[in-house]
């Protein structure tokens, strides 16, 4: 099983990995690296995510809610399967949590075309 947490004088490893991974044990932690779409597709699914939530609890606005929640789900889902880390698949999780509430709710209220298409 794999442990989250130890504390940091518990693993012996040398010097080049210790810069490397640190034993800190953090759920936040990431390998060090710059991954600039992943991070690109967190923010646009939690922009998207906090603009369809927020939509949805207006009847009227219910167009802008189920089309922001649905692009707002596809590409938190393109997300969750190229992300690397946890921080970037927890932020993936919350906006794919709200995008779904918003495209729910908006689906509700009228739908992708209602009112716009008879």
């Amino acid at each position: 099983m794999a442990q989250t947490v130890r504390p940091a004088g518990s693993r012996s490893a040398s010097r080049s990995t210790a810069r490397v991974r640190p034993a800190t044990g953090s759920l936040f932690a990431t390998d060090g690296r710059p991954h600039p779409l992943q991070d690109v597709l967190m923010a646009v699914t939690g922009v998207l995510g906090v603009l369809a939530f927020v939509t949805a609890m207006f009847h009227h606005l219910h167009l802008i809610s189920s089309w922001a929640g649905l692009i707002g789900i596809l590409t938190g889902a393109y997300g969750q399967f190229v992300s690397r880390t946890t921080w970037e698949r927890f932020g993936l999780i919350m906006g794919l949590g709200a995008s779904a509430v918003g495209f729910y709710l908006g689906m509700a209220h009228g739908g992708l075309f209602g009112g716009v298409v008879t």
